[in-house]
């Protein structure tokens, strides 16, 4: 089943996007300085799907949220934008160019070949049945159509610990760590966080694996503690280094097409 943005434990929120306030702590002096302008994975995965975008379109969000944020960044770039969840829509202000629908990744309710580009931010870690998700990626997209997706990495620090922490524990963590609403917590499953994962799913259901690439982003979750926040840099720095420590990296961007 389809599980919408944010819903591990260790899903990394949007932090790279808040505003520093009049007083910026010591640690989010060290990240200016260290960071600078670093792209974050979101900002690439939205370069990504803009590369690959035309006019003439459609352009499909599997987990969009419950007001569509990233979806209405592409109002005016495409000809139809759709996008599904399984959550309570709250978009009052919706503009009429994006049509969401609560409904399954499994199970979307799209017509056959009726998608030209398609992608996901932080969805496919909750996917139940991977095998089910990629085949109704395959049964909806176009011939030479492409679905990008980026999720965290199988072997990146915050993955292990969701793993190793009982999703029944998750939504409390999150309440307690980050205030987000429980409701918007949901089980990781992580059937897709790894290249060979990505492979064998595109062989099953007639999908080429175009590109995996594995990124990085500055330690957000060690932000309370200048001291680890640097270690962590550390770490991050030297996985960015090597590119066969690219797997611990956080996040893998995939980028699979319709054959």
């Amino acid at each position: 089943m389809l599980r919408p943005v944010h819903g591990s434990i260790l899903a990394f929120p949007d932090q790279h996007r808040r505003i520093v306030t009049d007083t910026p702590t010591f640690t989010d002096r060290l990240r200016a300085r260290i960071y600078g302008d670093d792209p974050h994975p979101y900002d690439i995965l939205e370069r990504e799907v803009r590369r690959r975008l035309s006019p003439g379109h459609t352009l499909f969000e599997i987990g969009c949220g419950r007001t569509a944020p990233l979806l209405r960044l592409f109002v005016g770039d495409a000809a139809r934008l759709w996008g599904i969840d399984l959550v309570d829509f709250r978009a009052d202000d919706l503009p009429a160019e994006i049509e969401i629908h609560q409904a399954d990744a499994a199970s979307t309710g799209l017509d056959d070949a009726s998608v030209d580009l398609a992608y996901s931010r932080a969805v496919m870690e909750h996917v139940e049945d991977a095998d089910a998700v990629f085949e109704e990626v395959s049964r909806v997209l176009r011939p030479g159509g492409s679905y990008v997706f980026l999720t965290p990495s199988l072997w990146d620090y915050a993955s292990l610990v969701s793993m190793a922490v009982p999703n029944r524990f998750h939504p409390s963590i999150v309440r307690l760590t980050e205030g987000r609403a429980e409701e918007d917590v949901f089980p990781a499953h992580y059937q897709c966080n790894t290249h060979g994962a990505v492979r064998r799913l595109c062989a099953a259901h007639g999908l080429e694996p175009e590109s995996v690439r594995f990124l990085g982003q500055y330690p957000c979750y060690f932000q309370f503690n200048p001291a680890l926040f640097l270690a962590a840099t550390a770490y991050e720095k030297i996985t960015r280094t090597f590119e066969f420590l690219g797997p611990l990296r956080g996040w893998m961007l995939a980028v699979v097409t319709k054959t």
